[in-house]
C-alpha cells in the first residue's frame, strides 16, 4: 500500500474555544451620485422638419385621391 504524505495541512479547530479567523475590514463602496437627467427637447429645426413632412404627406395623399377620383369617373 501507499504511504500518506508527510507534509499535511493542519486540521481546522472546530471547538468553541478555537480562535476565530481575522476579518478584514474594508471601506464601504463610495456612494454614487445620481446622474442628472435632462428632458429631451426637440429643436426648432426638428419641429419644422416634422411639420413640412406632415404637410407633404397630406399633399401627396390629396393628389393621389384626386387623381383616382378623376380616373374612376
Amino acid at each position: 500500500m501507499s504511504k500518506t504524505a508527510a507534509t499535511r495541512k493542519p486540521t481546522v479547530g472546530l471547538t468553541p474555544d478555537a480562535p476565530k479567523p481575522s476579518r478584514i475590514r474594508r471601506e464601504p463602496p463610495p456612494i454614487e451620485k445620481p446622474k442628472s437627467l435632462r428632458a429631451y427637447g426637440s429643436s426648432e429645426r426638428e419641429q419644422w422638419v416634422v411639420t413640412i413632412g406632415v404637410l407633404l404627406f397630406a399633399l401627396a395623399f390629396f393628389i393621389i385621391t384626386f387623381g383616382v377620383s378623376e380616373y374612376t369617373k
